[in-house]
């Protein structure tokens, strides 16, 4: 998972008398090898890898009735879930929102969904005119796994110090170099991120990471959530958030956390835009019925 906003700046505006599209899509990850199309032995067009990506794009190019690319506003990794992931795409005519939603939805499997649709300006990009992204990390802690939710959630059987995952968690706050947290083959240009607001709190048998942030770095989320939960379990003190930044050595951090409890939530855009606000949290998760809530937020 990677956002950089600073690579790739060569997406191209519409060509003259196409139009531009912005949808929202909801995603299982768990039977995708992540959102990124993927080419099996070099063959242009031709794989045998499923991703999110290639089913999006089959679907509207059939609607569209000419072939399409979508440019998304994060890509996720093998595993990972969107509630709302944005997209964008050119196409020669407008066909409505129901052709985009309702005829796309037909043509994806049940595991995908299109949740709106709107026609966006030239200038519009789901990636580099992205203000923020927004995480949901989810953790089951009941003694046994969820047979139900294998798949959706990170199993950890485990009582967890949440008020200590979340005084830690603080330490993200602000723009600052998230090196120790970033993956080892990760290729944006810079490690500093400006991290918005953290928030961990519990749900009954839900623990739930609330992250925002401008971008983040690949496994950046996961492997903060790594180190959240050493923390969680009492192996190291709530300074080590802290401690793990100064350091500046990925090394020095927790493993990776799985990508099964991992959301897109929301995706932030300039309100000129119009697009539809908010997140989406997974439906599974009762935020408004928590059974301890951290009071420790840090807003923008």
């Amino acid at each position: 998972m990677s956002d950089d906003p600073t690579t790739g700046l060569s997406e191209q505006d519409p060509a003259k008398g196409q139009c531009r599209i912005a949808l929202a899509i909801e995603y299982d990850g768990a039977s995708f090898s992540g959102w990124q199309r993927q080419t099996a032995a070099g063959v242009a067009g031709d794989s045998a890898v499923a991703t999110v990506q290639q089913e999006v794009e089959k679907a509207l190019s059939k609607v569209a009735a000419h072939s399409v690319s979508v440019t998304c506003a994060g890509r996720t990794d093998a595993g990972v879930h969107a509630t709302s992931q944005v997209v964008h795409f050119d196409c020669k005519q407008n066909r409505g929102e129901k052709a985009w939603t309702r005829g796309v939805n037909s043509l994806l499997p049940r595991s995908i969904r299109v949740l709106w649709a709107r026609e966006v300006g030239e200038g519009f990009n789901a990636r580099f005119t992205a203000q923020a992204r927004r995480y949901h990390y989810v953790i089951y802690t009941r003694k046994q796994a969820s047979a139900i939710l294998d798949g959706r959630v990170t199993h950890v059987p485990f009582e967890l110090d949440v008020e200590a995952m979340n005084f830690a968690a603080q330490a993200l706050v602000g723009e600052q170099d998230f090196t120790s947290f970033r993956a080892a083959g990760c290729q944006s240009s810079t490690p500093n991120r400006n991290v918005h607001k953290v928030v961990v709190s519990a749900h009954r048998d839900f623990v739930l990471v609330d992250i925002e942030a401008n971008a983040f770095l690949q496994h950046m989320v996961r492997n903060i959530v790594g180190s959240l939960l050493v923390i969680g379990r009492g192996l190291k003190p709530v300074t080590w958030i802290r401690d793990l930044l100064e350091l500046r050595n990925r090394c020095e951090a927790a493993m990776t956390a799985a990508p099964h409890g991992l959301y897109l939530v929301q995706v932030i855009y300039p309100a000129a835009y119009g697009l539809p606000a908010g997140a989406k949290a997974p439906p599974f998760v009762a935020l408004d019925s928590p059974s301890s809530v951290s009071s420790c937020t840090v807003q923008e």
